[in-house]
């Protein structure tokens, strides 16, 4: 069984550690867990590897947050992975700074890559794992704070988060969607 996860982010040195890239990030530290290196594919950069009996196909689109439902769209078509086998990981700024929240589906909560994502896959019903980045910006400041630097404490904070979200990434590949929400998720 093949899954795709696909991590949002923009491509660039001047984006490489803000909040708007833990998506990005986090697949990384999913890579180099696993000792694989991604490579560069049409519209993304690409790694796989196999996990229980699974073949995880890893994508960090390049072509840019707003339009990031263009490589999910090819990928999904290329590899012959259904929807449901669909796992888009992004930053929320409606959560806190490490929380996080699976959901099988739901709207883009005004989030322009999940637009696109939505747009370009024809609907909303694709699962997300939603990463807390929090919302410490003044009116107006949104776009300034999700392409900002973590600060130093969510920096130091930022590793154990990635591993709760690649604990759920993996589970979701393997248990599926419900289970994991199920399991991680905390009201």
């Amino acid at each position: 069984m093949k899954f795709l996860v696909a991590g949002l982010g923009n491509i660039g040195p001047e984006y490489e550690l803000t909040r708007h890239n833990i998506g990005f990030l986090t697949l990384d530290r999913l890579a180099d867990n696993h000792k694989i290196d991604f490579t560069t594919g049409r519209l993304a950069n690409k790694a796989e590897f196999k996990f229980k009996g699974k073949q995880l196909h890893l994508i960090k689109p390049n072509t840019y947050m707003n339009l990031s439902g263009k490589a999910i769209a090819y990928w999904l078509q290329e590899l012959k992975i259904p929807k449901e086998n669909l796992l888009v990981v992004v930053d929320d700024i409606a959560l806190q700074f490490g929380s996080l929240r699976l959901r099988q589906k739901g709207s883009s909560a005004g989030h322009n890559g999940l637009k696109n994502v939505e747009l370009m896959l024809g609907g909303q019903d694709y699962a997300r794992l939603r990463m807390g980045i929090g919302s410490d910006f003044s009116k107006g400041q949104q776009i300034d704070f999700v392409l900002s630097k973590f600060e130093k404490e969510e920096f130091k904070a930022l590793p154990a988060v990635m591993d709760k979200s690649i604990e759920m990434i993996l589970s979701f590949c393997t248990i599926g969607v419900e289970r994991t929400m199920n399991f991680f998720n905390k009201k």
